[in-house]
C-alpha cells in the first residue's frame, strides 16, 4: 500500500527516524559526527525549527522537532542533501546514503512529548554505545547531555523541554534526569516511532479493549495521537493541500528550490544547468530531480528545462534512485 503524503504545517511536532541505505551507516568517525550535527542546528537556526531531542547512531538518528515557516520537507531536504554530498565527497563514495524516504510522525504534544525525549535520548544507552546514565550525560552526540548542561548548543531548545520539568533550571534538570532515569528498563518502545490506532493506544491489548466497548477511533500510520487528534490534523491536512494547488505557481517554487539547494552545497545554478556530469553536481540535479517530479508535481520536461539536460537524462536520474531505494 503507498504511503500518503506527509502531513506538516509550520508549528507541527514531528519525530523523524532516519536510516542508512541498507542499514548500513550514515557516520564513520567524529567528524563526520560533527559536521552532520552542525548541519542540523545551523539549518534547524536558518529555517526556524525548533530542535528539541536527538541522538545521533551509527546508521540512523532520531530527531524531535517542531517545523518552522517554510515546513519539515525543505529542512529535511537541505540537512540530507548536504550531508549526503559532504560525506561522499570526503570519503569517495558515490550512490545514496540514506533510505529513500525518511519517517516523519506527526505527535500529539501533551500526551507525547516528555515520552518521545526520554526515549530518543535513552537510544545510546539501550544499543550499549555508552554503559550509564553518568555516561550518557556526558556523550556528546546525543541531545540528553546539553539538557544536563555539560555541553554548549545555542540551537538546541533545552529551555522549552526543561519547563515541562519545573520553573527553576535546576530543579527541572534534577527532575528530567529521574524521568530518563525511569525510563531505562522500558527498553525498546514500538508504540513510541509510528503512528496509527494500535501505537496511539499502547498496544495491541488496548485496541481490543476499546473495541469490544464499542469504541472506535480515528487512526493513520503518520499520526501518533488520539483519534480527536488524528482528525484534527487530517482535516488541516486536507485544507493545507487545496490551499497549496490553488494558489502556488510550481515554476517560481522551483527556481526557489533550486536556489536554496545549490547554495547549500556551494554550488552556481549556472553550474548545475551545464550539462555537467561532474560527481557532485550530478548528485545534486539527482536529488532535485526526484523533489522537482515527485514532490512539487513538474512533468519530466519542466523538471528536464529547469536542470539545463533533456527529458530523457531526467526519467534515467528517477529511474536510477528507484532501483537504489
Amino acid at each position: 500500500m503507498p504511503r500518503g503524503p506527509r502531513l506538516d504545517s509550520p508549528g507541527t511536532l514531528h519525530h523523524v527516524i532516519l536510516r542508512g541505505i541498507e542499514r548500513k551507516n550514515i557516520v564513520s568517525d567524529n567528524i563526520d559526527r560533527k559536521n552532520f550535527v552542525t548541519r542540523m542546528g545551523n539549518i534547524g537556526v536558518k529555517t526556524e525549527t525548533a530542535i528539541y531531542a536527538w541522538a545521533l547512531m551509527n546508521n540512523h538518528a532520531h530527531i524531535l522537532l517542531r517545523s518552522g515557516p517554510c515546513g519539515l520537507p525543505l529542512y529535511m531536504r537541505r540537512l540530507l542533501s548536504g550531508y549526503a554530498t559532504s560525506y561522499n565527497i570526503r570519503h569517495r563514495r558515490h550512490g545514496h546514503l540514506f533510505q529513500n524516504r525518511y519517517k516523519s510522525i506527526v505527535c500529539e504534544e501533551d500526551s507525547y512529548f516528555m515520552e518521545l525525549v526520554r526515549y530518543i535520548h535513552l537510544n545510546p544507552l539501550r544499543a550499549k554505545v555508552v554503559n550509564s546514565l553518568s555516561q550518557l550525560d556526558r556523550y556528546p552526540w546525543s541531545g540528553h547531555s546539553l539538557i544536563m548542561g555539560r555541553v554548549k548548543r545555542k540551537w538546541q531548545n533545552d529551555e522549552y523541554v526543561l519547563k515541562w520539568f519545573g520553573k527553576k533550571v535546576g530543579e527541572a534538570r534534577k527532575a528530567y534526569r529521574q524521568y530518563v532515569s525511569e525510563g531505562i528498563g522500558q527498553g525498546r518502545r514500538p508504540d513510541l516511532v509510528g503512528g496509527g490506532l494500535i501505537r496511539s493506544q499502547g498496544g495491541w491489548s488496548a485496541v481490543k479493549a476499546m473495541r469490544r466497548l464499542g469504541i472506535m477511533e480515528r487512526s493513520d500510520e503518520r499520526i501518533l495521537g488520539s483519534g480527536e487528534f488524528v482528525e484534527r490534523m487530517l482535516e488541516q491536512a486536507d485544507e493545507k493541500v487545496k490551499s497549496q494547488f490553488s494558489s502556488v505557481d510550481q515554476a517560481n517554487r522551483a527556481v526557489q528550490l533550486i536556489e536554496s539547494i545549490c547554495k547549500e552545497n556551494q554550488l552556481s545554478v549556472e553550474a548545475l544547468q551545464s550539462g555537467s556530469r561532474i560527481n557532485k553536481v550530478s548528485l545534486v540535479r539527482s536529488q532535485l530531480a526526484k523533489i522537482l517530479v515527485k514532490d512539487y508535481g513538474l512533468s519530466l520536461a519542466d523538471t528536464a528545462r529547469h536542470l539545463g539536460v533533456t527529458t530523457a537524462a531526467i526519467a534515467n536520474a528517477l529511474r536510477r534512485k528507484k532501483h537504489n531505494v
